[in-house]
């Protein structure tokens, strides 16, 4: 108890818990928008369950891979090597590098299935037509409540990992990771429900949203092949992509009373 209160006496110790919150919350949004978009292929009365469930077991696999940061750290020790190396950049880096550690292995493989997940949805959102083929619309239209838990973990197990990663290498306090942690996990469950709704509410922001999920899943694979690029970039071009589709909404809300009027 001593040891916390001197701890949160320490300014740097604030800075570094409100630093990792935010940034937590953010990684976390990523996990929300996927929860939210495989909860809204279940019946209505299952899908706030499996969004809830969905979000235990995000939190659960944080607080559990907080626990083994020594052998989680030791996921980005270098498995195998191809030997292929990028062009070097303006600071002295190669572009991108084949050396692969367990972590980058994980992070191409969930970059991979976001994006095939991403890639089946916009298919189905896009041809209304059935077909015969493994994209056909009516085989998935309604998925099990099993399917999406497992679709759900495999992607929290992701998540996971790149949350936690960043957590180490912004501090080394564990106290500070478990708070920043259930602060992130914290505020997905209050924004899960109203995201979710808001989502299924506006046919369009499913588009925008699997477009997202597209892009993280390409940001995840190049990471993997060590090109880092600056999350700021990423939530910022997501950021912009919401103002321009909130735009668009009220755009139609206000030719719909126009029509309306007349």
């Amino acid at each position: 108890m001593e040891s916390l209160l001197a701890l949160f006496s320490d300014p740097t110790a604030w800075a570094a818990l409100i630093a990792l919150v935010v940034m937590e919350v953010v990684l976390g949004i990523d996990n929300l928008v996927f929860i939210s978009i495989l909860s809204n292929k279940l019946p209505e009365e299952q899908r706030a369950r499996a969004r809830k469930v969905g979000i235990g077991l995000a939190l659960g696999m944080r607080l559990i891979l907080l626990s083994m940061i020594a052998w989680l750290v030791g996921l980005t020790a270098v498995v195998f090597d191809l030997g292929i190396t990028g062009p070097l950049n303006d600071y002295g880096q190669p572009a991108f590098e084949t050396a692969f550690s367990w972590r980058d292995l994980i992070l191409v493989a969930g970059g991979l299935f976001l994006i095939w997940k991403a890639t089946k949805e916009i298919h189905h959102n896009v041809d209304a037509t059935p077909s015969d083929d493994l994209l056909d619309k009516k085989q998935v239209a309604a998925i099990t409540f099993g399917s999406a838990i497992v679709q759900i973990i495999l992607l929290d197990m992701v998540f996971s990992i790149d949350s936690i990663l960043t957590a180490v290498g912004m501090t080394d306090n564990l106290a500070v990771m478990i708070i920043a942690v259930l602060a992130a996990v914290g505020a997905m469950v209050l924004a899960a429900d109203p995201l979710a709704n808001f989502i299924a509410r506006n046919p369009t922001v499913v588009m925008l949203a699997l477009g997202f999920l597209l892009m993280i899943g390409a940001v995840l694979i190049a990471d993997g092949f060590g090109v880092h690029v600056p999350k700021g970039y990423i939530y910022a071009a997501m950021g912009f992509s919401v103002l321009v589709e909130l735009l668009n909404m009220l755009s139609r809300r206000a030719q719909q009373r126009k029509g309306e009027k007349h």
